[in-house]
């Protein structure tokens, strides 16, 4: 499974658990309205944090063939939001930033914001893995592992992620008549499996 699809999966979870559905649509609208103005104005970033925020999402999910980056469906302003209608998500959200900056200046001298594409690739490398993190890092890993959540959420339920995963939901049908074979048989069932289910 590859990186991109491995994120799609880790989008449905935290989305499900972390936020309620009227926080992601107040968020979610937010979004939609920026996108369509281009006023979006961060209320809970600082400038320099929405600069870190932007590269990081950006790193997570760039742009491809597909669909644009995080960046250009709004990830950043989506967070900006969530970090509004939910204040408990704020203090983690500000000390896994200036901890991922303190972490650049001790390894190469500078921020994160500062740092070369390839001394962000490594400080993201050491954090990525958490089985192959250092201990020392574990405060690091944890903020990444929900930065990383958060981004993937952010990203997938904009119109443009659904459309980037396939997602067929919201969609009229006259009358469903079951699973197609071919996604039958691509789950390895049967459709004698598949009917008694």
């Amino acid at each position: 499974m590859d990186r991109r699809e491995t994120l799609k999966l880790l989008a449905l979870a935290p989305f499900a658990f972390t936020l309620s559905p009227s926080d992601a649509r107040l968020a979610a609208g937010k979004v939609r309205v920026a996108r369509e103005d281009d006023s979006f104005a961060a209320q809970f970033f600082t400038d320099e944090e929405m600069e870190s925020v932007r590269i990081l999402v950006d790193m997570i999910i760039p742009a491809d063939d597909r669909s644009g980056s995080a960046t250009d469906v709004g990830v950043p302003a989506f967070m900006d939001s969530i970090m509004n209608v939910r204040p408990v998500m704020q203090t983690p959200m500000r000390g896994g930033l200036a901890w991922l900056n303190s972490y650049a200046e001790e390894r190469f001298g500078v921020s994160f914001a500062e740092a070369s594409d390839e001394q962000r690739r490594a400080l993201l490398d050491a954090i990525a893995y958490p089985d192959d993190a250092d201990p020392e890092l574990l405060h690091g890993v944890a903020f990444f592992n929900s930065f990383r959540d958060l981004t993937a959420s952010g990203f997938w339920t904009t119109r443009d992620g659904m459309e980037d995963l396939g997602y067929m939901g919201n969609t009229f049908v006259a009358e469903w008549t079951g699973a197609p074979d071919g996604e039958i048989e691509r789950l390895g069932l049967g459709r004698a499996t598949w009917d008694t289910v």
